[in-house]
């Protein structure tokens, strides 16, 4: 499933390819959204907004489109009438007089009022967007010590996205490793020190995988290896998809877990 930078890096995409500009035709794929269809041609698209995960495309005209990539969807944007040759079911499509943002294989799509985004059922549950720039290391660490999640395990923690909103399994696993905690531990058992450190990771390792397409490991490390000849999933993490490689640390053997249903990727003696 794409994670909060992924999200993000789409709403970009899509931004630049259609914000300001005029609805000239719009598509829904599902019956229940195809009444929207005449309301939105002739607005301008605002602006693209996420909120962790989902998505909120904007138009003057007070209503938006709310979309969740859930594990299959993917957007592409493109000239007009110049379609990717893909295998997906388009589900929405935007088109403005040069441009197209296409939303293919998602099923979480709805048309929202203004006054209807901070009552839909998934926005107003979340916690704060680690890629928002208002998101301070102070208030992650707040959280971490309210009474609702200072005795959950780390693990699932992290990806509940009523504590914080934009981490999924990759980013997880990254910022677990880079603070040396095992996922099995709970924000009480951790010093003072600890936590800040946990909260710190939280906002720095998704923005770092926004700036840089995806890369969580040491920037350095991840260019020399790169130039090196190794590709760019080779390079991009700390320990995500590395089972049975050496930690970057100890040279101990990535493990390859499961726990509550998420597969976990750790260096068992960094995080032992």
């Amino acid at each position: 499933m794409p994670e909060g930078p992924e999200i993000r890096r789409a709403a970009d995409s899509i931004a630049a390819a259609i914000k300001g500009k005029g609805v000239e035709q719009l598509f829904f794929a599902f019956k229940s959204l195809k009444r929207y269809e005449p309301l939105l041609i002739g607005t301008t698209v605002l602006e693209i907004s996420t909120f962790g995960k989902a998505m909120l495309t904007r138009f003057s005209n007070g209503l938006n489109i709310y979309t969740h990539n859930q594990l299959y969807g993917r957007w592409h944007c493109c000239k007009r009438g110049d379609f990717p040759d893909i295998r997906r079911q388009l589900r929405l499509a935007i088109h403005t007089a040069d441009h197209s943002a296409l939303l293919y294989s998602a099923s979480d799509i709805c048309v929202l009022k203004d006054e209807e985004i901070a009552k839909h059922p998934f926005i107003k549950k979340l916690g704060p967007d680690l890629l928002a720039p208002q998101t301070r290391s102070e208030e992650i660490l707040e959280r971490l010590e309210e009474k609702r999640f200072r005795n959950r395990q780390l693990g699932g923690l992290l990806t509940d996205q009523s504590f914080v909103a934009g981490l999924g399994n990759y980013l997880r696993c990254e910022i677990l490793f880079v603070c040396r905690l095992s996922p099995r531990l709970r924000p009480v058992d951790l010093e003072q020190d600890r936590k800040e450190e946990l909260a710190l990771a939280m906002l720095e390792l998704p923005r770092q995988s926004y700036q840089t397409g995806g890369i969580t490991n040491h920037l350095l490390r991840a260019t020399q290896m790169m130039e090196a000849g190794k590709s760019f999933e080779d390079a991009r993490f700390w320990v995500f998809r590395r089972e049975g490689k050496p930690c970057y640390r100890c040279k101990t053997a990535i493990l390859r877990s499961s726990q509550g249903g998420q597969v976990t990727y750790l260096c068992p003696t960094c995080q032992g």
